[in-house]
Order: structure tokens, then sequence, then C-alpha cells
């Protein structure tokens, strides 16, 4: 029996000969001719599959005990690593080739494992994998990865980042530079061709152990995204007049794919069959992430490049390029949507700043998106803000009538006058037709289609009738304004506007225009009446006769003037009957212009002013010394207009207030002493009247036409006692539909209800609207 004991003990001395691992250890004396004594010995035992699997997990116990511990010791000397710092490059590099060495000294063993195994005829799998060089690899794998620490990637990535600064670098180095924009050292010690020499050596050998991609396939693709990131915002902040996307495409096909294919072929320029295919869904994926990125940053400028636009356009086409390729149309919304309420809708940007930005933004996103979705999301905000402001209808018609260049809307006037021959070509364009994408409303196509930048601006209020009206009321306000006025431009101004909004809306204009050009015939006419040229000898005047009915309402002011003005103009209406038979006339007399020239001591002016102003200082003619209650009972204004109508005199130095509303006209002398230069009067403090319009606002006009229902709604009341709102609304609709302004909505009717309650003329209780007791 123990004769047996040693001859196995003999026997188990010589399968650690040639299996040193089973002693902890790689290095053996043993050759090949005894090895396959060993072996014989083993497999007459029969104990082949129990020694391969004992060595297996010898095998595994040494990776996890010493190979993996010793490889990934390099990677914890973790410290804030410089760019140019080459020591963590070292580190990886020392670390894969330990490893390399370390594997290398298993080939002998593996080699005999693997004869070994062949006599073990099970078939049984070498860790998931059929051979023993294969199994012995993925345990490898595994046992690395099993001990990975969290700061791995440091390393890996500054190796990399060096290494792909340096090919970067390689074509476009600049000689005259004293540092080599590689490596970050000085010429003499440039160590760019060291870096790419061990670069590729390093792949090479993490290729053969197959680790580059389990050890370094997540980090190379963190960093390849990052190095976009960071190319992309170098080259396109702030920069929207150039198309940038075939620069990064080539940039990404040239310089990335090109260093990364050198990666994985061992520094070959073009990737072996084996890894080709893979290699190009990789740049399919890096060219996702290019888009994606450059769309997310262009969105966030978004804002800038539709304000900027058409200088911007180049931009707007690369983002239109990227949304093909991307699914951020719905994040582009959001944002510049948020963009526009933030840093356009709020009180401290002025309404044509934002008509301005509404109209470049219907270009930039028409251009980006001609079916219309996008506009049509991101705009309604801006919509629904310029439908509460109380100024835009007056600053979309000005800048449709305004002059010279810069006005986009009266471009866009005179550019649809220009295409409005060519309606009828592009309708049986038929062939242009694009399908909406599936998420459009299709109740809103036509709409968005057919609509141009002033429908669109229209559309905000939902009805033609308030520009037109509000078109009435400025141009009633510059010829009323104009001392000598061009009626041949404001004539094609209006054959514009009749082109957009038909002739029928525009009628009460012509009629207007008409009455300029009919008032300086009777003028005319009149001059040569012999009774009135006597009375023109003193001054002469000119009338602007204007056919009331046409005209938008005037403020209602009184004004009396003085008798000899009342004279003259009682004479110029006399004339004016005679020449016309059975018409006469409605003096206005505080519409127009006076000129009037001032002599007082030295002092000589010519003005300009208001029949207002002329009225208060030809009273001072007569009287020098004036009590602000006596100028009104004489001119009938009141007292609170006076004080602040007269600051006009006294600003010229003409006036001063002696004591507490106690005017005195200043004497030669004193007035000598005012210091204001005579060709500086006219640029002095204007007058209320040459910037306030003469004609009255549009909800005074609203409120004179809701008066009309007041009537009906006394009734009402009369009847029933008490109503609810919605019911005084329903029963208006049905009773005065035929009353002018019936359209009124539920909201105009609540504010106009809540006036008269105010005035105490109706009572509102527990939601019900009554007539007050008396």
């Amino acid at each position: 029996m123990s004769q047996k004991s040693d001859e196995l003990k003999i026997y188990w001395k010589k399968i650690k000969y040639a299996f040193p691992i089973l002693n902890n250890t790689l290095s053996t004396e043993c050759t090949d001719q005894e090895y396959e004594e060993i072996t014989q010995i083993i497999v007459g035992l029969g104990i082949q599959v129990k020694i391969r699997d004992l060595v297996l997990v010898h095998v595994e116990k040494y990776l996890r005990v010493y190979v993996a511990p010793s490889f990934w010791s390099k990677f914890t000397k973790v410290y804030q690593i410089k760019p140019e710092d080459i020591k963590a490059f070292q580190l990886f590099k020392s670390a894969v080739n330990d490893l390399y060495d370390s594997v290398n000294q298993f080939s002998d063993m593996l080699r005999r494992l693997k004869h070994l195994n062949n006599e073990c005829c099970d078939n049984r799998p070498i860790f998931g994998e059929k051979d023993v060089i294969l199994g012995f690899k993925q345990l490898l794998r595994a046992t690395l990865l099993s001990q990975l620490p969290t700061t791995y990637h440091i390393i890996i990535n500054h190796f990399y980042e060096l290494s792909f600064n340096v090919f970067d670098n390689m074509k476009s180095s600049d000689m005259d530079e004293d540092i080599c924009l590689g490596c970050w050292n000085d010429y003499s010690d440039c160590n760019c061709a060291y870096i790419v020499k061990v670069f590729y050596d390093t792949n090479m050998k993490l290729m053969e152990l197959q680790l580059l991609e389990r050890l370094a396939g997540q980090v190379l693709t963190n960093f390849i995204q990052k190095k976009i990131e960071v190319h992309i915002r170098k080259i396109c902040t702030g920069a929207f007049d150039v198309s940038h996307m075939s620069h990064l495409e080539d940039w990404l096909d040239t310089t990335v794919m090109t260093w990364l294919t050198r990666i994985y072929s061992a520094g070959s320029s073009k990737a072996p069959p084996s890894i080709k295919y893979a290699i190009t869904k990789f740049k399919q994926k890096l060219s996702f992430f290019l888009y994606q990125t450059y769309t997310k940053l262009r969105i966030d400028q978004l804002f800038n490049i539709i304000i900027e636009y058409p200088d911007s356009q180049p931009a707007i086409d690369d983002i239109k390029t990227c949304l093909e390729s991307t699914n951020l149309c719905p994040l582009l919304c959001k944002k510049l949507q948020t963009a526009l309420e933030t840093r356009l809708l709020h009180p401290g940007v002025n309404t044509p700043d934002i008509l301005t930005a509404y109209i470049s933004t219907i270009r930039a996103l028409r251009h980006l998106d001609p079916s219309g979705i996008i506009l049509e999301t991101v705009t309604k905000p801006v919509r629904s803000y310029l439908r509460n402001r109380e100024d835009t209808v007056r600053s979309v018609v000005s800048s449709l009538t305004e002059e010279g260049t810069g006005s986009e809307l009266a471009e866009e006037l005179a550019k649809f006058a220009a295409e409005n021959d060519e309606d009828n070509e592009k309708e049986e364009a038929w062939d242009d037709w694009y399908p909406d994408p599936v998420d459009a409303d299709p109740r809103r196509t036509q709409g968005r289609k057919g609509s141009d930048i002033i429908s669109m601006l229209v559309n905000v209020y939902g009805s033609k009738e308030l520009f037109v009206n509000e078109y009435r009321t400025l141009l009633a306000d510059r010829l009323l304004a104009q001392g000598d006025i061009n009626t041949e431009k404001e004539i094609r101004y209006l054959e514009l506007l009749k082109l957009r909004f038909g002739e029928s809306q525009l009628h009460f204009c012509e009629v207007m225009l008409k009455d300029i050009s009919d008032s300086k015939r009777i003028n005319a006419l009149i001059s040569q009446d012999k009774n009135f040229a006597e009375m023109n000898a003193k001054f002469s005047s000119n009338a602007m006769i204007l056919s009331a009915q046409f005209w938008p309402p005037f403020k209602d002011e009184s004004l009396e003037l003085p008798e000899e003005i009342k004279q003259h103009l009682a004479e110029y209406t006399k004339a004016y009957e005679a020449l016309k038979g059975n018409r006469t006339l409605s003096w206005k007399p505080h519409l127009g212009n006076v000129n009037i020239e001032i002599e007082i001591g030295e002092k000589k002016l010519d003005l300009t002013v208001s029949p207002f102003n002329a009225t208060l200082i030809m009273h001072f003619q007569n009287k020098p010394e004036w009590l602000l209650e006596e100028l009104h009972d004489v001119m009938k204004v009141p007292m609170t207009v006076l004080r602040r109508k007269i600051t006009y005199w006294q600003s010229l130095g003409l006036i001063t207030e002696k004591s507490a509303d106690y005017y005195v006209l200043v004497d030669g002398s004193e007035a000598n002493k005012a210091n204001v230069p005579s060709n500086q009067v006219q640029e002095m403090i204007c007058e209320d009247e040459e910037t306030e319009s003469v004609m009255a606002s549009a909800h005074d006009q609203r409120e004179g036409e809701l008066q009309v229902f007041w009537s009906y709604i006394v009734g009402m009341l009369t009847n029933l006692d008490s109503l609810p709102l919605e019911r005084i609304h329903q029963m208006l609709k049905m009773f005065a539909s035929q009353a002018p302004g019936t359209e009124c909505s539920l909201n105009e009717l609540r504010q106009f209800l809540d006036t008269k309650v105010r005035t105490h003329q109706l009572v509102l209780q527990g939601g019900m609207y009554k007539l007050p007791k008396l």
C-alpha cells in the first residue's frame, strides 16, 4: 500500500512539474518529451479531466490574485492630470505591456493544457469557449473587469486624448509656433513620433488580448463624443452666416474615423474586412451624434439666428438638414417658444420690435419648415400676446405705410402687389406639393399654406375691419398734420392696400384723399371771390373741407376763437355756400395749423402753431395780463388744459407766471434777454396736438358703438327686473342684430356693463344686473 502511495506522490510531483501553475508559478524546465511522458501517466491513471479542471481553477486564481491586481494597481495612481502630461500616457502603456508579458508567460502552459484537453474527449467548453486559448482570454477579460476600479477611465481617456491630439495636429502643424501643438513640448523635445509608435503598439497588444473593445470601447465612445461637442462649439458659436455641416462631416470622416480605424487596424488607415462593418455602423452612430449635438447647439441659438435672418440663412439650412436625421423638432418648438416668451413677450419690449421679431420668425421658420407646423406651434403665444397689446394694430398699419427702406411690412405689401399676377401660375404648380408631417393638424392645413406675413398679422385679430379702420385713423392724422400733403404717395399706398384688403373696405379712404384735392380746388376758387378777397387782405386762410360721414370721428374739444377770426371764417362760409349752393360748413376750430409772426422788442419769431396756441397769444396781444380764470371764460377751455398748454409760450420766454395762475406778457427788454435762439425755436418743446392723434381713439369709437345697445339693455331690465350677463348677451344677439356695430363679444359686453355699474347706472348683485331704484 505504501509503495502505491509513493508512486502517486512521484506522479503528482511530475504533474506539478508539467503544470507549474499548481505551485502558483509559471516557470518550468519541463521539455516537450517529458510532457509527453507525463501526459501518458495522466491518461493511464484516467485523471485527465480532473487535472485539466484543477489547472483551470489555479489559472483563474492566479489571474485573480496576481495578474489583475498588478494591472489595475497602475490605474490607482490618479492625480490631477494636465492635457500635456505624458505620465498618464506612460502608465497605461506600462500596464498594457506588463499584462501582455504576463499573458505570454502562460503560452507554454496553455499549449500543454490544450493537448491535455484533447485527451479528455468530453467536449466541455472552457469558460464558454470551445478552444482553451479563447477560453483563457475570456477568463482574463472577466477577471480584469470584475476588479475594475471606478477611476480606470481617467488614465485611458488621457492616453487616447494625447494620441488624438497628436494625430489631429500632425496635418495642421504650424512650424512658426515655438511649441508643438500635438504633444505641447518645444519642437526640440517633440515626442509626437514616440507617442504615435507607443499608441499603435499598445492598441495592437490590446487587440491581440481581445481587450481593446471591453477595456477602452466605452471610454473611446465618450471621448469621441466629447471631442465632437468641443469641436462643434469651437467653430459654430456665434457664426450664423456660414454653413458648417459639410466641414463637420468632412472632419468626422477624415480625422475622427481615420484615427479610430487606425486604432482597430494596428496603424493602418484601411479597416480589415473583419471590422469594416463594425466601423461603418459606428460611423453612422457618430454621424447621428454629430447631427444631434449640432442641432441642439443651434436650437439654443435659434432666437438670435431668427433675429439675424436672412443673413443667418446658412444656419437655418444646416438645422433643416439635421432635423431630417434627428427627432429634435419637439425640442426645437419647446425651446424656441420659451425663448420668445422670455426675451420678447414682456412690457419692456416695444410693439414694433416684437412685430419685427415676429416677421423674422415667420420668414425663418417658413424656410426651415415649409409645411408650417413649427411656425404654427411656436408663434401661438406671440399671436396671443400681440392680440392683447393695445398698439399692435396701429404699429402694423404704420409699418405698412412707412416710407424709406427698412420697413419689412411695406416691402411685403409691395412684394404682394408684384406677385399678385403670378398667383394662377403658382396654383398650377401641383408638382411642387409636399405632404404634411404625420403630426400635422389636418384642420389647419389650408390656413398654414395659404397665408403670407401680412395675412398672418391680420389673422391675429381674425378680421380686416380693425386694420382698415386703423388705417383710416392713421391716414386722417397724416393728412391733417401735413402742411404740404403728398397725395400721390398716399394714393400709391392706398392702391397697394386695396389689392390686399379689397376696394370696398377702403372706399372711405378714397373719399378722404379726394377731399384733399377738392379742398385745394375750392380754396383757389374762393380766393377769387371779391368779397372774400377783402378779408384776405389782413391774413389769408385755406380750409380743408372734409366729408364728415367718410372721416373717422374727431376728438370733441371746445375752443372759442377771437372775434375777427370768427368773422373771417363766416365770410369763407358764405363764399363756399355761394359756390356750392345747398351746402354749408361746420368748422372744427381746434384743428389745423396757424402761421404767425411775433415781434416783441428786437425779437422776431416765425412759428407754425396750433389754433389753440395762436388764439392764446392773440389774447395777450390785446391785453398783456390775464388770470387763468379769465382765459377760461374767454376761450371756453378747461383750466387744467389751459395750464398745461400755456407752458409752450413760457418755454419760448414770451409769457411768464407772475403769481399763481396769473400770467403776464414779457415786455420787449426782457424778451430780448430770453436765451432762446430763433433758429432753435422749432426744435423746442413739442405741443401735445403735434404728437397726439386728433381723431377719436379706437376705444372711444367702440364705446360709442356699444352705446347703441344701452337702450335695448334698459328695456330688458325694465321688463325683466334682473338678468345675468350671458342672458343679456343672448337677447342682444336676437333683438339688436340689425343695429350698427352689433358684433359684441361676451367680454366686451362685460366691460361695458361694468362701466355702467361704476357710473351707478346699473347695479350688480349676485351675478345679476339690474337698474338702480329711484
